[in-house]
């Protein structure tokens, strides 16, 4: 369902040149006529606003019954930071947080994680942007679960896009809870931006476009 808060979502990614629209290709390979990307937020409004939006979120969903969010390098970096921040500010949920390092570290305190050290049995929430064919948690997982005995119950993004994974007949998100039993909980997905489009009739000639594509390499 299209709610106020969804078209908010939607409208404020559009405006900072992170919902974009044309021709791309995805990290899986597809072609897409629509792509998201949150390495354009780049103001301290945009990061604040979109921390709150995540926040929001998470609480809703699950409240404060986690240890500690990870952002996956790079652009889970400034995503978890501004969850961290908005869920304190606006919750009194003070969580730590960390990420990690494409290489590791051989100097100085070295290892690949930056910022909260994962201890057993941590509850650890996972902060990314979108999911499109699970490469990235397949890539994420083994850096977790290799630091400490923790627990991956949930992953918030921006974006789900839907779309099949792996095998035919299952989503990316499908895998990823079967794979690993994380449940993914999305701000908006591909339908809610498709039904934004179609009562915005400068995307008309795109809307059909994007049908083709959610036809093809979705699952609604």
């Amino acid at each position: 369902m299209l709610t106020n808060e969804k078209i908010e979502f939607i409208k404020f990614m559009m405006s900072a040149d992170v919902l974009r629209f044309g021709d791309f290709t995805t990290k899986s390979g597809r072609k897409t006529p629509y792509f998201v990307n949150t390495g354009n937020y780049k103001t301290g409004m945009q990061s604040s606003k979109l921390g709150e939006f995540y926040a929001q979120c998470v609480k809703e969903t699950i409240g404060d019954n986690f240890d500690a969010m990870f952002g996956p390098a790079y652009k889970g970096i400034p995503l978890a930071t501004s969850v961290a921040g908005a869920l304190a500010r606006n919750y009194n949920i003070d969580k730590p947080f960390f990420f990690n390092r494409k290489e590791v570290k051989d100097h100085g305190e070295g290892g690949n994680l930056v910022g909260y050290q994962p201890k057993d049995n941590d509850k650890i929430i996972i902060i990314e942007d979108v999911i499109t064919a699970g490469t990235a948690i397949r890539e994420t997982m083994p850096i977790l679960l290799n630091c400490a005995k923790v627990t991956v119950n949930d992953m918030f993004i921006s974006v789900n896009r839907c779309e099949v994974g792996q095998n035919a007949g299952k989503t990316a998100v499908m895998e990823v809870k079967e794979d690993f039993g994380i449940n993914v909980h999305s701000i908006v997905d591909v339908k809610d931006i498709y039904e934004y489009l179609q009562t915005q009739e400068e995307y008309a000639d795109l809307t059909p476009k994007m049908k083709e594509y959610m036809d093809k390499y979705c699952i609604l």
